[in-house]
């Protein structure tokens, strides 16, 4: 027997369900950075990127998905999946440069600075550089990154079924 969670809930309420779980995403990543103190790196900052995006699609998709507001609500919830699959494959890559498989990017491992050498040094003092390669926190042995991709993965898919379910909305 397979799982469909259109057998389950009426459409709009999976709308409203992708909606809150992309928001419940970023505001996650805020409380890890301003409550738990685990400042973001780059990567980390990229990552947050597609669920900006994907905030204001489902939003939009959930209120305009009844009648003959249906096929906008679908473009802007396939939109919306699309953004969270970016996102997924940012948080992937993130994962692999935490687990050393590849390189990141250079901002994620050198102090980005402007002005003379003089500057350049007496400002080394006060920059800490968040590195992406570093596992600042995990739970089950799954760092934020990962969680990241699991929820980007989960939602996107979602996002996706909606946009292709073929019933009259309920």
């Amino acid at each position: 027997m397979k799982f469909d969670p259109l057998d389950y809930a009426p459409s709009t309420s999976l709308y409203w369900l992708l909606f809150l779980g992309t928001s419940s995403a970023l505001v996650g990543a805020w409380l890890f950075q301003y409550v738990g103190g685990y400042p973001p790196c780059m990567l980390c900052l990229w990552q947050r990127i597609p669920h900006w995006i994907a905030i204001p699609l489902a939003l939009g998709a959930a209120l305009c998905a009844s009648g003959r507001m249906l096929p906008i609500s679908r473009l802007m919830i396939a939109a919306a999946a699309l953004a969270l699959f970016v996102g997924a494959g940012l948080a992937g890559y993130h994962v692999g440069v935490e687990q050393k498989w590849w390189l990141g990017p250079a901002s994620c491992s050198v102090a980005q600075t402007s002005g003379v050498f003089s500057d350049f040094r007496e400002g080394l003092s006060d920059v800490r550089v968040i590195r992406c390669d570093d596992i600042a926190w995990s739970f089950l042995g799954i760092s934020m990154a990962g969680y990241n991709l699991l929820i980007s993965l989960a939602l996107a898919a979602l996002g996706l079924r909606l946009a292709l379910n073929d019933r009259p909305e309920s």
